[in-house]
Protein backbone atom coordinates (compact mmCIF):
# COMPACT_ATOMS: atom_id res chain seq x y z
CA UNK A 1 0.00 0.00 0.00
CA UNK A 2 1.61 3.59 -0.73
CA UNK A 3 1.56 5.99 1.62
CA UNK A 4 0.59 9.80 1.24
CA UNK A 5 2.97 12.47 2.03
CA UNK A 6 0.86 15.05 3.91
CA UNK A 7 1.93 18.55 5.31
CA UNK A 8 0.04 21.91 5.74
CA UNK A 9 1.01 24.82 3.45
CA UNK A 10 0.08 28.72 2.71
CA UNK A 11 0.85 29.19 -0.50
CA UNK A 12 2.20 32.58 0.62
CA UNK A 13 3.79 31.31 3.65
CA UNK A 14 7.18 29.94 4.53
CA UNK A 15 6.64 26.16 4.22
CA UNK A 16 6.50 26.93 0.33
CA UNK A 17 10.24 25.52 0.09
CA UNK A 18 8.27 22.32 0.77
CA UNK A 19 6.89 22.53 -2.82
CA UNK A 20 10.49 22.97 -4.26
CA UNK A 21 11.92 19.77 -2.05
CA UNK A 22 9.72 17.36 -3.58
CA UNK A 23 10.33 18.61 -6.79
CA UNK A 24 14.20 18.67 -6.34
CA UNK A 25 13.66 14.91 -5.16
CA UNK A 26 11.87 13.85 -8.94
CA UNK A 27 14.11 15.78 -10.74
CA UNK A 28 17.17 13.73 -9.10
CA UNK A 29 15.61 10.68 -10.66
CA UNK A 30 16.16 12.28 -14.21
CA UNK A 31 12.69 12.12 -15.26
CA UNK A 32 11.47 10.79 -18.79
CA UNK A 33 7.97 12.63 -18.82
CA UNK A 34 6.09 15.63 -16.33
CA UNK A 35 2.45 16.72 -16.57
CA UNK A 36 1.18 19.75 -14.76
CA UNK A 37 -1.98 20.26 -14.50
CA UNK A 38 -5.67 21.60 -12.51
CA UNK A 39 -4.74 25.22 -12.98
CA UNK A 40 -5.52 27.45 -9.90
CA UNK A 41 -7.63 30.27 -11.75
CA UNK A 42 -10.20 28.81 -14.43
CA UNK A 43 -9.19 31.66 -16.68
CA UNK A 44 -5.73 30.15 -17.48
CA UNK A 45 -5.56 29.75 -20.66
CA UNK A 46 -3.01 26.83 -20.68
CA UNK A 47 -5.05 23.60 -19.10
CA UNK A 48 -2.00 21.18 -19.25
CA UNK A 49 1.44 21.10 -19.52
CA UNK A 50 3.59 18.11 -20.76
CA UNK A 51 7.58 17.81 -20.63
CA UNK A 52 9.15 14.97 -22.54
CA UNK A 53 12.55 14.42 -22.08
CA UNK A 54 14.58 14.63 -25.74
CA UNK A 55 18.39 14.45 -26.05
CA UNK A 56 20.35 16.60 -24.28
CA UNK A 57 17.07 18.96 -22.76
CA UNK A 58 13.45 18.52 -22.06
CA UNK A 59 10.49 19.63 -24.63
CA UNK A 60 7.72 21.79 -23.00
CA UNK A 61 4.44 21.85 -24.08
CA UNK A 62 1.80 24.12 -23.02
CA UNK A 63 -1.72 23.26 -24.51
CA UNK A 64 -4.90 25.79 -24.75
CA UNK A 65 -7.90 24.43 -25.73
CA UNK A 66 -7.58 24.73 -29.54
CA UNK A 67 -3.35 25.02 -29.84
CA UNK A 68 -0.12 23.52 -28.14
CA UNK A 69 2.86 25.66 -28.19
CA UNK A 70 6.31 24.17 -27.59
CA UNK A 71 9.27 25.47 -26.17
CA UNK A 72 12.76 23.99 -25.60
CA UNK A 73 14.12 23.77 -22.07
CA UNK A 74 17.98 22.54 -20.30
CA UNK A 75 17.53 20.64 -17.49
CA UNK A 76 19.14 23.28 -15.43
CA UNK A 77 16.12 25.33 -16.22
CA UNK A 78 13.80 22.53 -15.27
CA UNK A 79 13.70 22.96 -11.71
CA UNK A 80 13.06 26.83 -11.56
CA UNK A 81 10.12 26.17 -14.53
CA UNK A 82 8.05 23.09 -12.22
CA UNK A 83 8.85 24.84 -9.13
CA UNK A 84 7.10 28.69 -10.34
CA UNK A 85 4.61 26.40 -12.03
CA UNK A 86 3.08 25.00 -8.92
CA UNK A 87 3.96 27.64 -6.31
CA UNK A 88 1.82 29.91 -8.29
CA UNK A 89 -0.58 28.41 -11.16
CA UNK A 90 -1.12 24.82 -11.14
CA UNK A 91 -2.29 22.29 -8.29
CA UNK A 92 -0.90 18.61 -9.86
CA UNK A 93 2.16 17.57 -10.81
CA UNK A 94 3.04 14.03 -12.09
CA UNK A 95 6.01 12.73 -13.32
CA UNK A 96 7.43 9.02 -14.04
CA UNK A 97 11.17 7.58 -14.40
CA UNK A 98 12.42 4.69 -15.33
CA UNK A 99 11.52 2.89 -11.78
CA UNK A 100 9.30 5.46 -10.28
CA UNK A 101 6.12 7.24 -10.57
CA UNK A 102 5.68 10.89 -8.45
CA UNK A 103 2.60 12.60 -7.72
CA UNK A 104 2.37 16.10 -6.23
CA UNK A 105 -0.90 17.58 -5.25
CA UNK A 106 -1.99 20.70 -3.91
CA UNK A 107 -5.47 20.22 -2.12
CA UNK A 108 -8.26 23.12 -1.75
CA UNK A 109 -7.04 23.42 2.26
CA UNK A 110 -3.80 24.08 1.03
CA UNK A 111 -1.51 20.24 1.88
CA UNK A 112 0.85 18.85 0.10
CA UNK A 113 -0.18 15.44 -1.17
CA UNK A 114 3.05 13.67 -2.23
CA UNK A 115 3.46 9.96 -3.54
CA UNK A 116 6.35 8.33 -4.90
CA UNK A 117 6.09 4.57 -5.91
CA UNK A 118 7.51 1.83 -8.25
CA UNK A 119 6.91 2.36 -12.34
CA UNK A 120 4.50 -0.79 -12.84
CA UNK A 121 4.73 -0.10 -16.61
CA UNK A 122 7.48 1.64 -17.83
CA UNK A 123 6.90 0.90 -21.43
CA UNK A 124 3.75 3.17 -21.54
CA UNK A 125 6.49 5.84 -21.96
CA UNK A 126 7.58 4.75 -24.93
CA UNK A 127 11.20 5.28 -24.04
CA UNK A 128 13.64 3.71 -25.92
CA UNK A 129 17.53 5.65 -26.28
CA UNK A 130 16.92 4.94 -30.60
CA UNK A 131 13.78 6.88 -30.60
CA UNK A 132 16.07 9.71 -29.22
CA UNK A 133 18.80 9.77 -31.71
CA UNK A 134 19.79 12.82 -33.40
CA UNK A 135 17.54 13.25 -36.14
CA UNK A 136 20.00 13.86 -39.34
CA UNK A 137 19.26 17.51 -40.85
CA UNK A 138 20.86 18.85 -43.96
CA UNK A 139 21.98 21.85 -42.60
CA UNK A 140 23.75 20.09 -39.88
CA UNK A 141 25.46 21.00 -36.40
CA UNK A 142 29.04 21.82 -36.96
CA UNK A 143 29.14 23.38 -39.99
CA UNK A 144 29.87 27.32 -40.01
CA UNK A 145 26.78 28.55 -41.94
CA UNK A 146 26.94 32.15 -41.79
CA UNK A 147 23.37 33.25 -42.42
CA UNK A 148 21.97 30.85 -39.81
CA UNK A 149 25.06 32.78 -37.46
CA UNK A 150 23.62 36.26 -38.47
CA UNK A 151 20.13 35.12 -37.66
CA UNK A 152 21.38 34.00 -33.83
CA UNK A 153 20.83 30.16 -35.02
CA UNK A 154 24.29 28.77 -34.47
CA UNK A 155 27.02 29.98 -32.60
CA UNK A 156 30.52 31.14 -34.19
CA UNK A 157 31.41 27.21 -34.20
CA UNK A 158 28.31 26.08 -35.82
CA UNK A 159 26.47 24.88 -32.83
CA UNK A 160 22.82 25.23 -32.49
CA UNK A 161 21.67 27.87 -29.88
CA UNK A 162 19.29 25.86 -27.64
CA UNK A 163 16.23 28.93 -27.77
CA UNK A 164 16.34 28.65 -31.21
CA UNK A 165 16.18 24.88 -31.99
CA UNK A 166 12.69 24.83 -33.31
CA UNK A 167 13.27 27.68 -35.92
CA UNK A 168 16.80 25.56 -36.53
CA UNK A 169 14.08 22.45 -37.33
CA UNK A 170 11.58 24.84 -39.33
CA UNK A 171 14.60 25.90 -41.69
CA UNK A 172 15.65 22.60 -41.85
CA UNK A 173 11.81 21.02 -42.98
CA UNK A 174 11.78 23.88 -46.15
CA UNK A 175 14.72 22.37 -47.07
CA UNK A 176 13.96 19.26 -46.96
CA UNK A 177 10.73 20.04 -48.95
CA UNK A 178 12.99 21.39 -51.76
CA UNK A 179 15.57 18.56 -51.17
CA UNK A 180 12.96 16.23 -52.03
CA UNK A 181 12.60 17.05 -55.69
CA UNK A 182 16.27 18.43 -56.24
CA UNK A 183 17.38 14.80 -55.43
CA UNK A 184 15.59 13.10 -57.75
CA UNK A 185 15.89 15.64 -60.32
CA UNK A 186 19.68 16.22 -60.12
CA UNK A 187 20.13 19.21 -61.90
CA UNK A 188 23.38 20.75 -62.20
CA UNK A 189 22.11 24.89 -62.70
CA UNK A 190 19.45 26.34 -61.22
CA UNK A 191 17.78 30.00 -62.01
CA UNK A 192 15.56 31.32 -59.38
CA UNK A 193 13.25 33.88 -58.50
CA UNK A 194 12.86 34.85 -54.77
CA UNK A 195 9.32 36.89 -54.73
CA UNK A 196 8.81 38.97 -51.90
CA UNK A 197 11.87 37.97 -50.26
CA UNK A 198 12.07 40.46 -47.16
CA UNK A 199 15.12 40.49 -45.17
CA UNK A 200 15.73 36.97 -47.39
CA UNK A 201 16.75 34.23 -44.53
CA UNK A 202 15.20 31.62 -46.51
CA UNK A 203 16.96 33.13 -49.40
CA UNK A 204 20.14 32.99 -48.34
CA UNK A 205 19.55 29.28 -46.82
CA UNK A 206 18.32 27.71 -50.01
CA UNK A 207 21.23 29.25 -52.12
CA UNK A 208 23.70 28.17 -49.72
CA UNK A 209 21.99 24.73 -49.52
CA UNK A 210 22.16 24.69 -53.22
CA UNK A 211 25.47 25.60 -53.75
CA UNK A 212 27.37 24.38 -50.79
CA UNK A 213 25.78 21.38 -50.02
CA UNK A 214 24.38 20.04 -53.34
CA UNK A 215 27.55 21.64 -55.31
CA UNK A 216 25.09 23.57 -58.04
CA UNK A 217 25.59 26.47 -60.10
CA UNK A 218 22.75 28.89 -59.04
CA UNK A 219 21.81 32.45 -60.43
CA UNK A 220 19.62 33.15 -58.18
CA UNK A 221 17.22 36.84 -57.58
CA UNK A 222 15.57 38.44 -54.20
CA UNK A 223 12.89 40.61 -55.33
CA UNK A 224 11.24 43.02 -52.82
CA UNK A 225 9.39 46.52 -52.63
CA UNK A 226 11.47 48.01 -49.65
CA UNK A 227 14.66 50.07 -50.75
CA UNK A 228 16.62 49.57 -47.30
CA UNK A 229 16.16 45.70 -47.13
CA UNK A 230 17.33 44.79 -50.69
CA UNK A 231 20.47 47.52 -49.62
CA UNK A 232 21.27 45.14 -46.87
CA UNK A 233 20.40 41.50 -48.48
CA UNK A 234 23.40 42.75 -51.62
CA UNK A 235 25.70 43.52 -48.62
CA UNK A 236 25.07 40.03 -46.75
CA UNK A 237 25.33 38.15 -50.14
CA UNK A 238 28.87 40.07 -50.35
CA UNK A 239 29.79 39.03 -47.25
CA UNK A 240 28.55 35.74 -47.61
CA UNK A 241 30.54 35.23 -50.91
CA UNK A 242 27.32 34.48 -52.64
CA UNK A 243 28.26 35.61 -56.14
CA UNK A 244 25.32 34.08 -57.88
CA UNK A 245 22.75 35.69 -55.48
CA UNK A 246 21.46 39.03 -55.97
CA UNK A 247 18.77 41.39 -55.00
CA UNK A 248 16.01 43.70 -56.30
CA UNK A 249 13.39 46.06 -55.81
CA UNK A 250 10.71 45.53 -57.96
CA UNK A 251 6.59 44.35 -57.38
CA UNK A 252 5.79 41.06 -58.29
CA UNK A 253 2.90 41.91 -60.57
CA UNK A 254 4.42 42.67 -64.03
CA UNK A 255 8.53 41.60 -63.40
CA UNK A 256 10.47 41.16 -66.20
CA UNK A 257 12.78 37.50 -65.51
CA UNK A 258 16.57 38.32 -67.39
CA UNK A 259 16.65 34.23 -67.90
CA UNK A 260 14.96 31.25 -68.09
CA UNK A 261 13.12 30.18 -64.82
CA UNK A 262 13.49 26.98 -63.30
CA UNK A 263 12.38 27.19 -59.47
CA UNK A 264 10.08 30.28 -58.06
CA UNK A 265 9.96 30.85 -54.19
CA UNK A 266 7.37 32.97 -53.02
CA UNK A 267 6.57 33.25 -48.91
CA UNK A 268 4.01 35.10 -47.35
CA UNK A 269 3.33 37.14 -50.20
CA UNK A 270 -0.10 38.62 -48.83
CA UNK A 271 -3.07 37.36 -50.63
CA UNK A 272 -3.69 38.00 -54.18
CA UNK A 273 0.28 38.68 -54.54
CA UNK A 274 0.63 35.07 -54.51
CA UNK A 275 -1.26 34.79 -57.37
CA UNK A 276 0.78 37.06 -58.91
CA UNK A 277 3.40 35.13 -58.42
CA UNK A 278 2.02 31.80 -59.13
CA UNK A 279 1.16 33.42 -62.51
CA UNK A 280 4.02 34.50 -63.71
CA UNK A 281 5.96 31.45 -62.41
CA UNK A 282 3.15 29.42 -64.95
CA UNK A 283 3.85 31.96 -67.76
CA UNK A 284 7.95 31.43 -67.73
CA UNK A 285 7.05 27.56 -67.72
CA UNK A 286 9.22 27.32 -64.04
CA UNK A 287 9.99 23.85 -63.42
CA UNK A 288 9.14 24.11 -60.01
CA UNK A 289 7.12 25.85 -57.60
CA UNK A 290 7.61 26.50 -53.47
CA UNK A 291 4.92 29.00 -52.21
CA UNK A 292 3.67 29.68 -48.54
CA UNK A 293 0.61 31.88 -49.32
CA UNK A 294 -0.65 34.24 -46.35
CA UNK A 295 -3.69 36.01 -45.87
CA UNK A 296 -6.06 35.16 -48.37
CA UNK A 297 -8.73 37.61 -47.54
CA UNK A 298 -9.98 37.71 -51.53
CA UNK A 299 -12.38 34.95 -51.37
CA UNK A 300 -13.97 35.85 -48.00
CA UNK A 301 -15.38 39.74 -49.00
CA UNK A 302 -17.01 37.56 -52.16
CA UNK A 303 -18.04 34.45 -50.96
CA UNK A 304 -21.88 34.00 -51.19
CA UNK A 305 -24.13 30.09 -51.44
CA UNK A 306 -27.44 28.83 -50.47
CA UNK A 307 -26.44 25.28 -50.43
CA UNK A 308 -23.63 25.68 -47.90
CA UNK A 309 -24.80 29.02 -45.98
CA UNK A 310 -22.97 27.23 -43.25
CA UNK A 311 -19.75 27.63 -44.11
CA UNK A 312 -20.39 31.30 -44.25
CA UNK A 313 -22.51 31.80 -40.97
CA UNK A 314 -20.16 32.19 -38.81
CA UNK A 315 -16.94 34.61 -39.55
CA UNK A 316 -14.12 32.22 -37.92
CA UNK A 317 -15.02 29.85 -39.87
CA UNK A 318 -16.05 31.75 -43.16
CA UNK A 319 -12.46 33.23 -42.91
CA UNK A 320 -10.91 29.75 -42.71
CA UNK A 321 -12.87 28.02 -45.23
CA UNK A 322 -12.10 30.60 -47.73
CA UNK A 323 -8.57 30.36 -46.98
CA UNK A 324 -8.55 26.93 -47.55
CA UNK A 325 -10.55 26.66 -50.81
CA UNK A 326 -8.36 29.59 -52.13
CA UNK A 327 -5.39 27.24 -51.75
CA UNK A 328 -7.06 24.61 -52.99
CA UNK A 329 -8.37 26.32 -56.06
CA UNK A 330 -5.14 27.33 -56.67
CA UNK A 331 -3.53 23.98 -56.66
CA UNK A 332 -6.51 22.83 -59.21
CA UNK A 333 -5.43 25.76 -61.11
CA UNK A 334 -1.65 24.46 -61.04
CA UNK A 335 -2.34 20.99 -61.83
CA UNK A 336 -4.59 22.35 -64.72
CA UNK A 337 -1.04 24.54 -66.19
CA UNK A 338 0.85 21.07 -66.37
CA UNK A 339 1.96 21.04 -62.93
CA UNK A 340 1.94 18.16 -60.38
CA UNK A 341 1.17 20.38 -57.17
CA UNK A 342 0.69 18.82 -53.36
CA UNK A 343 -0.56 20.89 -50.45
CA UNK A 344 1.93 20.14 -47.81
CA UNK A 345 1.90 21.30 -44.01
CA UNK A 346 4.42 23.44 -43.25
CA UNK A 347 5.02 24.93 -39.86
CA UNK A 348 5.74 28.66 -40.37
CA UNK A 349 9.05 30.66 -38.90
CA UNK A 350 7.06 33.67 -38.19
CA UNK A 351 4.24 32.42 -36.67
CA UNK A 352 3.07 29.31 -34.34
CA UNK A 353 -0.23 27.81 -36.84
CA UNK A 354 0.73 25.33 -39.11
CA UNK A 355 0.76 26.49 -43.14
CA UNK A 356 0.10 25.22 -46.10
CA UNK A 357 2.62 25.10 -48.81
CA UNK A 358 2.40 24.88 -52.32
CA UNK A 359 4.62 22.84 -54.06
CA UNK A 360 4.28 22.43 -57.56
CA UNK A 361 6.29 20.03 -60.11
CA UNK A 362 5.89 20.63 -64.32
CA UNK A 363 5.35 17.67 -65.44
CA UNK A 364 5.72 17.27 -69.61
CA UNK A 365 2.70 15.11 -71.02
CA UNK A 366 0.64 15.65 -68.01
CA UNK A 367 -2.61 13.69 -69.43
CA UNK A 368 -5.71 16.02 -70.69
CA UNK A 369 -8.27 14.78 -69.14
CA UNK A 370 -6.72 15.02 -66.30
CA UNK A 371 -5.52 18.68 -66.51
CA UNK A 372 -9.53 19.55 -67.27
CA UNK A 373 -11.17 17.63 -64.93
CA UNK A 374 -8.74 19.89 -61.96
CA UNK A 375 -10.36 23.03 -63.89
CA UNK A 376 -13.80 21.81 -64.19
CA UNK A 377 -13.34 20.75 -59.93
CA UNK A 378 -11.95 24.64 -59.25
CA UNK A 379 -15.12 25.71 -61.70
CA UNK A 380 -17.75 23.95 -59.56
CA UNK A 381 -16.57 25.86 -55.94
CA UNK A 382 -15.91 29.14 -58.14
CA UNK A 383 -19.50 29.29 -59.26
CA UNK A 384 -21.57 27.51 -56.28
CA UNK A 385 -19.27 30.24 -53.84
CA UNK A 386 -20.09 33.18 -56.27
CA UNK A 387 -16.02 33.87 -56.13
CA UNK A 388 -13.95 35.33 -58.70
CA UNK A 389 -10.09 34.14 -57.49
CA UNK A 390 -7.47 36.40 -58.85
CA UNK A 391 -5.25 33.27 -60.38
CA UNK A 392 -8.05 32.06 -62.04
CA UNK A 393 -8.75 36.12 -63.57
CA UNK A 394 -5.22 35.67 -64.70
CA UNK A 395 -4.36 32.10 -66.30
CA UNK A 396 -8.33 32.14 -67.38
CA UNK A 397 -10.29 35.09 -67.53
CA UNK A 398 -13.02 36.32 -65.73
CA UNK A 399 -15.47 33.36 -64.46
Amino acid sequence: MIEWKEMSISLKGKNMNSISDHISQILRDHPLKIVISKPVSRQEPCQKIVIDVKTGYYQLSRYTATQVFHENLAEDQLYARCTDYLENTYLRLNAWSREQEYSLALTKKRKILFQAKRNQNPERLAWNPAHNRKKQYILEEGQVIEPLIDMGIFTKDGKVVRSMYDKYRQINRFIELIDDVIKKQEPTHLNIIDFGCGKSYLTFIVYHYLTVIRNMTVTMIGLDLKEDVIKKCNEAARRYGYTGLTFQMGDINGFSCPFDVDMVITLHACDTATDYALFNAVTWNAKMIFSVPCCQHELNSQISTETFSLFTRYGIISERFCALMTDAIRANLLEYSGYSTQLLEFIDMEHTPKNILIRAIKTPGKPRDTRQKALEEALRAIEEFHVQPTLYRLLCGEP
